[in-house]
């Protein structure tokens, strides 16, 4: 009787596990689906006003001051949900603590380094290319952990690594038809922002292990926000350009886009807690095919080339690799 019970117990813990882990599953993918809209409407919003201009100081300027804008959205509406939530008063008291300062780093790599060369990369070449090589940035982490978290690189990492770096080099093969004539300098400053967000995903492992991820957010992005205010945009001339913003239809467009940046993040860290580091961030990166798609979708006359699709496939397999190991991805078939 008693080992009957016993085994009851342990079917209901693992059915309760099991459905933990599928609505994990479901958070990844809305992750990734809502990371790849985010930069699609964006990239629709840098070609408003005033964000366009054809000096190339107007392109560096609208693109700062849209990333900023970008920012202080998400911050906004993350800031409203953890109010919501009864959570506002942890910002200040996350603030004073060693994680918090670790995770205001990491915002500095995230935000105004790594957002600026997406944003810059979005404005340059395209969204879908721009998309499509900063979902290398996991690759690019793994990378950095060996020199910063003293972690080792195995066979199956190194493989998913090589294939990250010969689909980026697939997607920049052929620029896109169109009028893009910093095709190439867009493609680096995406590879720059690949850097950022691994060294922020490097950073962040240590403090989102101990400060709420919600939070821990929220103050990412408001710490992203002011830098840039503060002491970015005044130098690269794009306050006019942020000010300006807020007169033009374009600002409604980047506040839907702050807005599935927020819930991006929300959905991948609850995914990274349901359901596993590999399982979540192998989901997370599709979100250079959702890009593709939504481009598709949504840009009128917009070019599907082969380059572009195979190398984004080939940038998530490669992905997929570093993150995940195969055989525990087969299991999302039983999950």
């Amino acid at each position: 009787m008693a080992l009957n019970t016993a085994k009851n117990v342990q079917v209901m813990q693992t059915a309760q596990e099991l459905g933990h882990a599928k609505k994990g599953l479901i958070y990844g993918v809305i992750s990734g689906a809502t990371w790849g809209l985010d930069g699609v409407i964006l990239g629709m919003a840098l070609a408003m006003a005033p964000f366009t201009g054809g000096a190339t100081l107007s392109v560096y300027a609208g693109s700062l001051a849209g990333a900023a804008m970008h920012d202080g959205f998400a911050g906004f509406w993350l800031f409203f949900y953890n109010l919501f939530t009864g959570r506002a008063s942890e910002y200040f008291r996350t603030l004073r603590t060693r994680p918090g300062k670790v995770v205001v780093l990491a915002a500095l790599f995230g935000g105004p380094i790594a957002m600026s060369g997406y944003l810059l990369g979005i404005n340059m070449a395209g969204a879908s290319y721009a998309l499509a090589i900063t979902a290398m940035y996991p690759a690019v982490g793994a990378i950095l952990a060996v020199f910063v978290l003293k972690e080792k690189i195995i066979p199956r990492v190194w493989a998913g690594i090589i294939l990250c770096v010969g689909g980026a080099v697939v997607v920049g093969y052929v620029p896109p038809a169109g009028d893009f004539p910093d095709f190439y300098l867009g493609l680096a400053f995406s590879l720059l922002a690949t850097l950022g967000w691994g060294m922020e995903g490097v950073l962040s492992t240590y403090g989102m292990d101990m400060a709420d991820p919600d939070i821990a957010i929220g103050i990412r992005e408001a710490t992203s926000f002011f830098v840039y205010l503060i002491g970015i945009l005044p130098i690269a001339a794009g306050v006019v350009v942020f000010w300006d913003a807020f007169k033009e239809v374009s600002v409604y467009y980047v506040a839907v886009a702050g807005a599935l940046g927020a819930l991006s993040y929300v959905c991948w860290y609850r995914a990274l807690n349901m359901t596993g580091v590999g399982r979540a961030m192998a989901l997370n990166v599709t979100y250079a095919l959702w890009a593709v798609f939504f481009s598709w979708l949504l840009i009128p006359g917009f070019e599907l080339t082969v380059t572009l699709v195979v190398g984004a496939v080939i940038i998530t397999l490669g992905t997929i690799l570093v993150t995940a190991n195969p055989k525990e991805l087969l299991k999302l078939r039983k999950v």
